[in-house]
């Protein structure tokens, strides 16, 4: 007979990726995945100093998150060596079927390094991922399994020289909702 911990508990690893990990739609699905890892106080989507910047990141990459409207001014530290990934402006769709991605046609989006533009790159997942997140997390609400597609404008960079950098980034669905994040990052 299994014991009651084996009936009641539940893998934490969530199902293997439909992309690979390093491909612009695997780090759009880990990017939500980062996001979901973080209950409420820790969201990083919430954070309004950067002091939550470092939870729960890769050891292979730097995520970075924008608002869920509004602007925001963050700090934090980056360990040299790592590439960065974030979103200037993007959508997830929870409960989705496969080709059901939020694709937003009106959207801009706009990003800067040091004064210098970053290309943006529109990065849809019309495979569903599973998301298995902190209870009270900003992508799924729950901690059990959801599939979620994810559309948006995302930028990626080498990793930074090491010293102090100001970065920007923002968008807009061509309507009312804008987003607008400016990160002063110490690389060591």
């Amino acid at each position: 007979m299994p014991s009651l911990f084996s009936l009641f508990s539940r893998s934490s690893e969530p199902a293997p990726l439909p992309y690979p990990p390093s491909s612009p739609e695997g780090s759009v699905a880990r990017w939500v995945r980062w996001v979901a890892a973080h209950g409420p106080t820790k969201d990083p989507i919430h954070d309004s100093t950067g002091e939550d910047a470092g939870h729960h990141q890769p050891d292979d990459v730097w995520f970075l998150a924008g608002t869920y409207g509004g602007t925001v001014r963050r700090r934090c530290a980056i360990p040299a060596g790592r590439p960065l990934f974030f979103p200037a402006f993007n959508m997830w769709q929870v409960g989705s079927g496969p080709g059901e991605v939020p694709v937003v046609s009106s959207a801009t989006g706009h990003a800067k390094l040091d004064g210098e533009r970053v290309p943006l790159a529109t990065i849809g997942t019309p495979t569903p991922f599973e998301v298995r997140g902190a209870f009270g997390n900003g992508v799924t609400a729950r901690s059990r399994p959801y599939p979620v597609t994810c559309w948006g404008l995302w930028a990626s960079l080498p990793a930074l020289a090491p010293g102090e950098h100001e970065l920007t980034f923002g968008g807009t669905d061509g309507g009312e909702f804008w987003v607008k994040a400016r990160y002063q990052l110490t690389v060591s």
